[in-house]
């Protein structure tokens, strides 16, 4: 390969595998993990498996027919993951079901069907027709649809006198880049194939880019545990059946016990963003997710302190959930107003 060639695989190749590398840490690495960032990490995951195929396929085309076929599937799941990062982002829903498999298993089943059917090597004339009449429209529909979802951001980056939100100006970048990509390889006949693989690192780097002088002196929201919605508030309905299944979770299964507990545990088993749950607790209790699980453990800790006189005071603390003696003491009186050694002895 001569270093023409060498320097245009080079940058048509190195946005995929940072893209790679960047799936890989939202998957794992991120400190606050929720289902958004997962679609999020699908999303950076089959966008780049997409566009390595494309490099390979460009640069060396007797690879592994395998190879090609995988790379096909990940470019039907763009859309449907774009679709689910941007939805599970913006939503004020509490999807209890598994809606999402309805967007991602019948696209796997029809691509494993079709590929298996038609293999790529002996059917190019189909896989090209099918490409432009299947894959790309089922990909802009997509697109078009995660733009309607985030519509409000839209029309607040064309009206005037009127700021964006991080979460806006991140998701309208993340659509509006997803969409060149695919226009780049939508026009691909009039241009080159390894322009749509190009579009991919510029779009990449271009969207950090423009987050770095943006963001430089803060956190991205994507990165950091809450995001404020100082002026989306909860539905009442909505906030009530949040706290009741929330009370149901603790009376049942007794989570409160854990004193490893975090919010992001308890949003994870609600199927919602913790920020969403933290808001919720603030706007309709009043108080953080510390104090409304400490309410729990000092309820129960009252019932033990009454009838289990086997037991100290500091391991009823534990029993309840307390992760030390100084938490538990503190935690039960500014709610009781004593201690629950003064507390114990009123039954014994």
């Amino acid at each position: 390969m001569d270093p023409e060639h060498q320097l245009l695989f080079f940058f048509s190749a190195i946005g995929a595998f940072n893209g790679l590398f960047l799936s890989i840490y939202f998957a794992f690495f991120v400190k606050h993990r929720n289902r958004a960032n997962y679609f999020l990490s699908a999303l950076m995951l089959v966008l780049s498996i997409r566009i390595i195929k494309s490099v390979f396929l460009f640069f060396y085309p007797f690879i592994s027919e395998l190879f090609i076929h995988i790379g096909l599937s990940a470019c039907a799941l763009i859309g449907p993951f774009l679709y689910l990062y941007v939805k599970n982002t913006t939503t004020r829903k509490n999807y209890r079901n598994r809606y999402w498999l309805y967007h991602i298993v019948p696209t796997v089943l029809v691509m494993v069907i079709i590929e298996y059917l038609y293999p790529y090597r002996q059917h190019r004339g189909f896989w090209n027709f099918f490409g432009f009449n299947f894959l790309y429209t089922q990909w802009i529909v997509y697109v078009i649809l995660s733009g309607i979802v985030i519509k409000s951001a839209f029309a607040t980056l064309v009206k005037k006198g009127k700021k964006m939100t991080d979460e806006e100006i991140w998701l309208i970048s993340l659509v509006a880049g997803v969409a060149i990509i695919w226009a780049a390889y939508r026009t691909t006949e009039y241009t080159s194939y390894i322009v749509g693989a190009l579009s991919f690192s510029f779009v990449f780097y271009l969207i950090l880019l423009l987050w770095f002088f943006k963001r430089r002196k803060t956190t991205p929201f994507f990165f950091a545990e809450q995001t404020k919605y100082a002026n989306k508030k909860i539905e009442t309905g909505e906030a009530t059946e949040i706290l009741s299944r929330l009370n149901i979770l603790f009376e049942q299964k007794e989570s409160y016990k854990n004193p490893n507990l975090k919010l992001a545990d308890v949003a994870d088993q609600l199927d919602m963003p913790s920020h969403h749950l933290s808001q919720c607790l603030n706007d309709n209790l009043g108080r953080g997710f510390s104090a409304f699980i400490n309410e729990y453990r000092v309820k129960e800790a009252e019932k033990m302190l009454a009838t289990d006189h086997h037991l100290t005071v500091e391991a009823i603390g534990y029993e309840c959930g307390f992760s030390s003696k100084s938490t538990f003491y503190s935690a039960f009186k500014n709610l009781k107003g004593t201690t629950p050694a003064k507390y114990k002895k009123i039954y014994t």
